[in-house]
């Protein structure tokens, strides 16, 4: 059966009170909509139609063209936004799941058994409830006993037998597309908000004889929406700790997951630990093996098996295996470490290549820099890379010596097996196994620091008695 999508994301979110549309306001990293879209994605829907509202535009230039939209120009409630999709979808045969844009805790898993149920039942809807402790201000799902849904009921409107009901409508929903738009036809806004509510389909097609069914999560936290910051709070720690747990079945040893944030598209490996404070972003991949943090924030960045991280931050990086960064290391865009590659403490790396088992140990600034294998860079080496207007690139090849605090002022190259000495600028090529030295020559002048610190203090004080 044909699968199809319709999201609600029309809302203003006035309780968030921000200038950011509410959907787009993240949790782990990406955006509320996003989580959902790619739960839409994940179930093989072959058209979702994403309905806007409020800043139609941003969510249309976040999403691009994975779905189609339509525009709710006015919010007269939900079956008014599902029915903007018409023109769309109104002639299509197949199964249509309804689901709220600011529900990012929704899965794959149970949405899969919402349409299962639903294709099996023959139904003409099937709606996605959850079971909870305290059903407070939820509208509660009265089954009958065949165990079909016989109505959905607002709180204010329950009996009190009704208001004992735990089961509740998380606002996910699947139809039967055709059943579904011939039914919105009949909803009329004859209530004391004067909207056209998507539950009232319920009741219509029961009306009508057809059979309406209902799935319960195990997962309560699928029924969370997001309305303003307390739940946007809310829904990050739960979807953090949903994160983290899945990552500790696969075999990853998370040291304290309180503090530790992962968005949603990493990818960690077998027995990899991961210290406090660590944040893991975008689509990073993290091989077996390895040891990152503590703080450490890594964020669309690929680290091969048996790479250590520690106190350092990487973005669009990639590190090979049994390589090391840190401490406070910083690895920028294009920054490309081999295997056995040594980045230590207070180096930056920026559009740059280490070859195998090359060393920039500390206080070192490598940018627009290819470097071969088994190359030593020294304390306080940089590249000069950038002349105000344009940069430059500097070539460092295999097994090439770099002393402290030496200056490559680039474009340059220093050949195989070269050797640069300490504190030297270096302004033309170094040819293979040659050595450059690029200082004077030192002077020492005997007695003449004395001079120097009688001046000093005659300075100070002329300038203690002007």
């Amino acid at each position: 059966m044909k699968r199809m999508a319709i999201v609600l994301a029309a809302g203003q979110g006035k309780r968030m009170k921000s200038k950011l549309y509410k959907v787009l306001h993240p949790v782990c990293g990406k955006p509320l909509v996003d989580h959902v879209l790619t739960v839409m994605e994940n179930v093989q829907c072959e058209r979702t139609v994403v309905v806007v509202g409020h800043g139609a535009d941003a969510v249309k230039s976040y999403l691009g063209e994975r779905a189609e939209y339509v525009l709710q120009e006015e919010q007269l409630g939900t079956g008014h936004a599902v029915k903007q999709a018409k023109p769309l979808l109104e002639a299509e045969p197949g199964m249509t799941l309804v689901v709220c844009g600011d529900t990012p805790l929704i899965t794959e898993a149970s949405l899969q058994k919402l349409m299962a149920l639903h294709e099996e039942a023959k139904a003409a809807a099937t709606i996605l409830t959850a079971e909870l402790d305290d059903p407070q201000g939820y509208g509660r799902v009265i089954r009958g006993e065949d165990g079909s849904v016989r109505k959905i009921v607002e709180q204010k409107d329950c009996t009190a037998e009704e208001h004992k009901q735990r089961e509740i409508n998380t606002g996910t929903y699947c139809f039967d597309n055709l059943k579904l738009f011939a039914a919105l036809e009949q909803v009329r806004n004859e209530n004391s908000q004067q909207e056209y509510y998507l539950t009232d389909v319920i009741s219509i097609l029961r009306e009508q004889g057809e059979t309406v069914q209902a799935y319960c999560t195990k997962d309560q936290a699928e029924a969370v929406g997001v309305n303003d910051r307390l739940q946007l709070a809310a829904a990050e720690q739960l979807m953090r700790e949903r994160i983290n747990r899945l990552h500790m079945l696969n075999g990853v040893t998370i040291i304290d997951p309180a503090s530790t944030y992962i968005g949603p598209d990493v990818t960690i490996g077998a027995d990899t630990v991961i210290y406090p404070g660590t944040v893991l972003g975008g689509r990073t991949t993290v091989g077996e093996d390895c040891v990152i943090g503590p703080n450490s924030e890594i964020h669309e960045s690929q680290l091969g098996e048996g790479v250590t991280v520690k106190h350092s931050v990487l973005t669009g990086a990639a590190v090979g295996r049994h390589s090391s960064v840190g401490p406070f290391a910083y690895l920028r865009p294009g920054a490309r470490l081999g295997e056995d590659v040594k980045v230590g403490d207070f180096v930056e790396i920026k559009n740059a290549s280490l070859g195998d088992g090359s060393k920039v140990s500390h206080l070192s600034y490598v940018g627009d820099a290819r470097v071969g294998k088994n190359v030593n860079i020294g304390c306080g080496a940089i590249t000069v890379n950038y002349d105000g207007y344009n940069k430059s690139v500097t070539e460092i090849e295999d097994d090439a010596f770099v002393g402290s605090n030496v200056n490559l002022i680039a474009p340059v190259k220093v050949g195989k097996g070269a050797y640069v000495v300490a504190g030297s600028t270096i302004t033309h090529n170094v040819d293979d196994n040659d050595l450059a030295i690029a200082r004077e020559r030192q002077v020492n002048k005997p007695g003449y620091a004395e001079k120097i610190r009688a001046r000093a203090q005659i300075k100070k004080r002329n300038a203690e008695h002007s």
